[in-house]
């Protein structure tokens, strides 16, 4: 192996970042994925005034180069009082078996290999990863502390370094897979070797034996495995125009909802290859009023957008407004659209608290509350709380309240989302 070899080999099991700056007024993670690893910090750490710590010291920008290697993290995370101290976090690594099993179910699907060459980290391919007996992101307890300060549990040093690495995970999440074991180097390189062996493995004649299928004639052969989910929905078939249509029928009307009916089974396709029978059965379906908001989508004509207001009991305004959130969140976005309701008891309690943890003390915004609803007070910024126990970003437009975002678990998050979208109208 030669010295640039060697060179390369050590720089793709340890990977180290220059210090971020301050993340002051923004939250720290803004993928599914970056926030799935702070929920595990979270959920893990038993002191609440250390993760506030921890994230203060982030936001200052005290912590420093942070070295990735398999099985733990590094920085030196600087005090207040310009002490410093050396903090690690462990990550339980995959062992061999299990990095076979993830590389052979990558291959499978060449979507994941592309998606992590975006830097994406799909929720398909950690959930196609779980079933494969692999767990990629961290859960309760997965992240283990260590630092010279002696706390025997997350420090603000440890939870600091946590935070700053949300912030690299949302740009790389082959830092998640180096954590894990396996640098992005050796990773492709094994990748690349498995294609071409599938690739050029003789395939053998599928078949049984006359007789044994005889002998075996009651026995029903297996299932087929599912289709591969095509990358996005057909287009239907162009009506003939030179046909005129039949009584009663309205040849604009058929054309949006053939488009729309392409895009849902587009989109049920991917949830059933997703979950099982027993959760699809679970999803409650759709009012006629939800159903035409759904239909809404996709700029239908005038003609047919003022049946579906009829159909929604909305006039164009409100529909637009409606399809406006159908856009951003489904039924649950037209929910938290249309829906006030009163905030008590433990939901009220958790509600306060991720308000109140959101912020540091001298950035938290002052916030008026109404049912479910905060207003930003003396800008046209709110934050809604959903029935799941997420916040929705709004905005005032010509006076009303409108949808400016998808949920975020962090209301500071959503917040800081709704503003890099675009800001928000002088009040």
């Amino acid at each position: 192996m030669s010295h640039d070899d060697m060179e390369h080999d050590h720089r793709d099991v340890e990977r180290t970042f220059a210090a971020l700056p301050p993340a002051h007024g923004r939250g720290f993670a803004g993928t599914w994925w970056g926030q799935a690893w702070l929920k595990a910090l979270e959920d893990t750490a038993l002191d609440t005034q250390q993760l506030k710590a921890g994230r203060r010291l982030a936001r200052a920008g005290a912590v420093g180069a942070v070295s990735v290697r398999p099985g733990r993290i590094t920085a030196v995370v600087q005090d207040s009082d310009r002490t410093t101290h050396r903090a690690d976090v462990l990550l339980e690594e995959l062992d061999g078996e299990q990095w076979d099993r993830f590389l052979d179910m990558a291959v499978e699907r060449a979507g994941h290999v592309a998606a992590l060459l975006d830097r994406e980290m799909p929720p398909h391919l950690v959930e196609d990863a779980a079933a494969a007996g692999i767990e990629l992101l961290p859960g309760l307890g997965d992240l283990e502390p260590e630092c010279d300060c002696d706390a025997w549990d997350h420090c603000g040093h440890t939870a600091a370094l946590c935070y700053q690495v949300a912030r690299l995970l949302d740009q790389d999440p082959f830092v998640l897979l180096l954590m894990r074991g396996r640098g992005e180097r050796a990773l492709l390189d094994d990748l690349q070797t498995r294609s071409t062996r599938r690739i050029e493995a003789p395939s053998e004649p599928e078949g049984v034996d006359a007789v044994e299928a005889y002998r075996s004639g009651d026995i029903l052969p297996p299932l087929p495995p599912p289709p591969e989910l095509p990358p996005e929905a057909g287009t239907p078939p162009s009506l003939d125009t030179d046909t005129p249509p039949a009584p009663g029928v309205d040849p604009d009307s058929l054309r949006h909802l053939a488009a729309r009916t392409a895009v849902e089974a587009h989109r049920l396709l991917a949830r059933a290859l997703r979950l099982d029978a027993e959760q699809l059965l679970t999803e409650g379906e759709l009012t006629v009023e939800q159903d035409a908001v759904r239909l809404s989508v996709g700029g239908p004509g005038k003609a047919v957008a003022d049946r579906l207001a009829d159909g929604s009991a909305r006039d164009r305004e409100g529909l637009a407004r409606a399809t406006r959130a159908w856009c951003l969140g489904g039924a649950a976005a037209l929910s938290v659209l249309e829906e006030e309701w009163a905030v008590t008891g433990e939901t009220l309690a958790r509600a306060r608290a991720a308000l109140e943890s959101a912020w540091d003390e001298d950035e938290r915004p002052s916030l008026r509350a109404k049912g479910n609803r905060w207003t930003v007070v003396g800008t046209p910024a709110q934050l809604r709380l959903g029935q799941d126990g997420r916040w929705w970003p709004y905005r005032k437009e010509r006076g009303r309240w409108m949808p400016a975002g998808a949920a975020c678990q962090d209301p500071a998050t959503a917040l800081a989302s709704m503003e890099a979208a675009g800001g928000a109208e002088p009040a």
